[in-house]
């Protein structure tokens, strides 16, 4: 047996509370390597005395269930109700080889009496606290968020309009620095088209003020851009959003602040006696500002930057002040806007103690406050304690655009990478990240696809069955497309001769099929079925009446698979079915559910 695979860890992913009386345990050992694996645990401090009158330590045991695969590790998993806060406990594992193992905190050991009343040798969650545990949140699971980057989604007001802009045209494409004029004002105009789609979710990239098109490069925090509006506009888009039963989720920078802003301007100005001087971090006076053209990467600028740009200088949320400034920031736009959510900007460049401030004072203004950090890898540390509620999930939008879009990857592959990624966060976690294809910072889906929109709806119907929190790019709905940035940033477009009917009413349907089944899709686990040997990705979503089943045709081939005429088709593209029988072609799926 391959115990050098064996791994576990108190308080992470491997042993969290699911519920306030729900613990999961999970152990990794290796694949095709283990017969079964128990769980030895109990209460640490109940000692008891035996028949010789000798104190022993009183445990249980449970078997644990095989759980996912990775390309070289077996998962196994229990849920338990410990009858107090604490808890103790070790494994018991045995092996294909017939061999027989205990494992614990000091490593492997054979299993004895003597190693099992070692009370060393075991894992201890000493206490269970109240406040470790996560807000409830279950609005997410019902959400599905539409991305809005307003400079390019409506122009609802023509009087605030940049000096030079392009006219609305699909075929006016966007350099960099243009302007179509998109404000708030156009996305309250456009509500009821949201509505009727059944986004209930918006999530709007920066509105304060900033000097790009993108505003990411914030000059004011407390302002709205007058090219987007005012503050009496933005209340009454978000009072509309939520007449309407839609949560609103603006864009933070909180890693750094756009050159022209007060702050830096000062430190450009007063030097080394700016006040601001420790916002930021500058290796050296005095500070000098080198235009972009003539900056070299890889050779340091006398102050830290967002990757090599000069026009992006990095906060020192380390700094007292800098620190409450952003908070203050924080709380004006909840206590003044009600908004529902932040969308946190390279996140993961920001200190965790600064989002541990950050998140206690959200959550004590809105207990339900949402916090979405960006992140393109695994955000576990910023995941397992009271920081971020989720984070952008762009390794589910790498792996599905490698199987569906560009098809370049395996099902063996493809299920054993979403396993793993899967696995790194705890259960409760993956409830709550933020699901995507695309973004601003992608190309659209159906450019990657080479325009195969049966590939695209494929590709959603997927996202949309995973666990997580869904969101759609504007304009993907009725298929847009566009290259890599600004290229991807197109005007929204209106006309409805223009717009991809088809996909819009396959967005609408997929999203009523999400709302229907949102529980069900975020708390059941999932089970693949005969995916690594097959040309058809298959999964489930076992539940204690009925088992929602998902069929995904990978190949370029037609395929042909057997459902009970008693189930009922929830959501399907590309399919026919004959009495028992439903053929599948290519890019197709067929999403039912089984009464049992």
């Amino acid at each position: 047996m391959k115990t050098s695979a064996f791994y576990h860890r108190t308080e992470s992913e491997y042993a969290f509370l699911y519920q306030p009386d729900e613990f999961v345990v999970r152990l990794r050992t290796a694949k095709n390597d283990v017969a079964q694996v128990f769980l030895y645990y109990g209460d640490p401090f109940d000692q008891r005395e035996d028949t010789q009158g000798v104190s022993q330590w009183h445990y249980q045991t449970l078997a644990l269930n095989k759980s996912l695969q990775t390309q070289d590790h077996q998962y196994w998993e229990v849920r338990l109700q410990p009858t107090f806060n604490r808890l103790q406990y070790g494994f018991v594992v045995l092996g294909l080889d017939q061999t027989q193992i205990f494992y614990g905190e000091l490593g492997c050991a054979p299993v004895t009496p003597t190693t099992l009343q070692t009370m060393g040798n075991y894992f201890r969650l000493p206490y269970f606290h109240d406040i470790d545990r996560v807000p409830n949140l279950d609005w997410i699971h019902h959400t599905v968020w539409y991305q809005i980057f307003p400079e390019r989604f409506a122009n609802g007001d023509p009087n605030n309009d940049p000096a030079e802009i392009l006219a609305w045209d699909i075929n006016n494409r966007p350099g960099r620095d243009s302007y179509y004029g998109g404000d708030l004002q156009g996305i309250l105009d456009h509500l009821d088209y949201l509505q009727a789609l059944g986004f209930n979710g918006l999530y709007l990239t920066p509105i304060f003020k900033a000097n790009s098109n993108h505003k990411y490069d914030t000059v004011d925090y407390f302002e709205i851009d007058p090219e987007f509006g005012d503050k009496r506009t933005l209340k009454r888009l978000i009072d509309g959003a939520h007449q309407r039963g839609m949560k609103v989720m603006l864009d933070a920078v909180f890693n750094h602040i756009g050159d022209q802003s007060t702050q830096w301007q000062d430190v450009l100005t007063h030097q080394a006696q700016s006040q601001f001087k420790n916002w930021f971090h500058i290796h050296h006076f005095p500070v000098t500002y080198e235009a972009t053209a003539n900056f070299e990467v890889g050779r340091h600028l006398s102050y830290e930057t967002f990757a090599y740009n000069p026009h992006m200088p990095k906060f020192n949320t380390a700094d007292p002040a800098a620190a409450a400034y952003l908070l203050s920031v924080a709380r004006y736009w909840i206590e003044q806007f009600d908004i529902d959510a932040w969308r946190l900007d390279v996140a993961d460049e920001v200190d965790h103690h600064f989002w541990r401030q950050f998140t206690t004072l959200c959550r004590s203004l809105k207990p339900d406050f949402y916090i979405l950090g960006e992140a393109w890898h695994n955000a576990g540390p910023w995941l397992n304690g009271p920081e971020f509620s989720g984070v952008m999930n762009y390794q589910l939008t790498d792996l599905v655009t490698a199987k569906f879009l560009t098809k370049t990857i395996s099902n063996s592959d493809f299920i054993a990478r979403l396993n793993q990624a899967t696995l790194a966060y705890r259960d409760q976690t993956n409830e709550l990240v933020f699901n995507l294809l695309g973004s601003h910072d992608t190309p659209r889906v159906l450019t990657v696809a080479q325009h195969n929109l049966a590939a695209v709806q494929a590709a959603f119907a997927f996202m949309f069955c995973q666990k997580g929190t869904p969101c759609v790019y504007y304009g993907d709905e009725i298929g847009m497309v566009g290259g890599p940035d600004p290229d991807n940033r197109r005007p929204m477009i209106w006309q409805k001769g223009q717009q991809n009917q088809k996909m819009q009413q396959f967005m609408q349907a997929l999203i009523q099929f999400k709302k229907d089944y949102a529980l069900e899709l975020a708390q059941r686990p999932v089970q693949w079925e005969n995916s690594e040997a097959s040309d058809l990705l298959q999964f489930s979503r076992p539940g204690a009446t009925n088992t929602l089943q998902a069929y995904f045709n990978t190949s370029q081939t037609p395929q042909t698979l057997t459902i009970d005429p008693a189930a009922t088709i929830l959501l399907s593209q590309g399919g026919q079915l004959n009495n028992k029988t439903y053929q599948l072609e290519p890019d197709g799926f067929v999403i039912f559910r089984q009464t049992k």
